[in-house]
């Protein structure tokens, strides 16, 4: 299969205009994702080829245009919803957790919400607490979503086609921070990842890492530098964070026999704590050390760049949770 290099937010761009030339029920639906061509110039062009009845600029209205998008699901279409950053998901979740996600069940099956709620989750650089959050583990408890986080242009715009050609309500979580980050991506318009299946980005023996979004990078980093020093670790990104491919997890950690995950959330109820309780649940036997989290430090995200850096998991965090699990501190 042929691919060619291109951006995040082009990968992105592509599956959303290919599942639109594909699928005329699809539209796009956000601020600033037409005449200004996307608050990170994700949907850069779209409004051209597809009009303005297919890409909709809406008010700074979370709740309605949220609301909107989960009526045209239940009548048959394929609404794309954008959240110029999911801190901004709040003023929405309603529409969010008590409708699109509960839809299907509390219809007895007559009514769906076949739609995708789409946008950059988790720190940016300096935009402080009330911009910075994640919400993966938010929404990856509740029932009747899928959520899913890319870490590569590849993996975006495979999971972006498969989320919006999805019978269920998608909460697909991206990073500001990665739009730019290039990458291969396969020239095939039924390039498909399925949602719910996580993938080995480094195999390895001694130790399994564990990660999604953007920390698959701080967790990479380290993996590469520790290989260095004789320690090899076996990289997995979830990708898919509700369903978790826990089958891969397991596997992984009955041949290397330790676990560390990497995740920009707070400790507290976060993705890390699942996955820990998991491991020792069904590999318990398999372990000769405890699982450990790196997590973000338990406090609302500061504002001064150095204080950021302090926060935020890194490489040699990672590099010393690594070398706890193997006995090497």
């Amino acid at each position: 299969m042929s691919t060619r290099v291109i951006q995040f937010r082009e990968a992105l761009r592509e599956a959303m205009s290919e599942e639109m030339r594909r699928d005329d029920r699809v539209f796009l639906m956000g601020e600033e994702v037409a005449e200004y061509n996307g608050a990170y110039k994700v949907s850069e062009g779209m409004l051209k080829e597809f009009g303005e009845r297919r890409i909709i600029d809406t008010p700074i209205a979370e709740l309605g245009f949220a609301g909107v998008g989960v009526g045209a699901a239940m009548v048959g279409l394929r609404p794309i919803i954008e959240f110029m950053t999911f801190n901004f998901s709040l003023v929405a979740i309603d529409q969010v957790i008590n409708s699109a996600a509960k839809m299907m069940s509390m219809s007895g099956g007559h009514f769906g919400a076949p739609m995708v709620f789409r946008g950059p989750s988790g720190s940016a650089g300096q935009l402080s607490s009330q911009h910075s959050q994640c919400f993966e583990s938010w929404y990856a408890n509740c029932p009747g979503l899928k959520v899913v986080t890319p870490s590569t242009p590849r993996d975006a715009k495979g999971l972006l086609k498969s989320a919006i050609r999805d019978d269920n309500p998608v909460v697909f979580m991206e990073s500001e921070q990665m739009y730019g980050l290039k990458g291969e991506v396969p020239e095939d318009s039924e390039f498909l990842i399925p949602i719910g299946k996580a993938d080995i980005k480094k195999a390895g023996t001694d130790v399994t890492v564990i990660s999604f979004g953007k920390m698959v990078h701080v967790a990479m980093d380290a993996c590469i530098e520790l290989e260095k020093e004789g320690i090899s670790c076996e990289m997995i990104d979830l990708m898919s964070l509700r369903p978790i491919d826990y089958d891969t997890l397991i596997e992984s950690v009955k041949k290397t026999n330790r676990a560390v995950v990497v995740e920009e959330s707070w400790p507290l109820a976060s993705m890390s704590g699942e996955l820990a309780y998991m491991i020792q649940k069904r590999a318990f036997d398999y372990l000769d050390a405890p699982v450990i989290r790196v997590n973000s430090m338990d406090v609302p995200l500061p504002y001064a760049p150095t204080l950021i850096q302090a926060y935020l998991p890194n490489k040699q965090r990672t590099i010393e949770a690594i070398k706890q699990v193997m006995y090497r501190n």
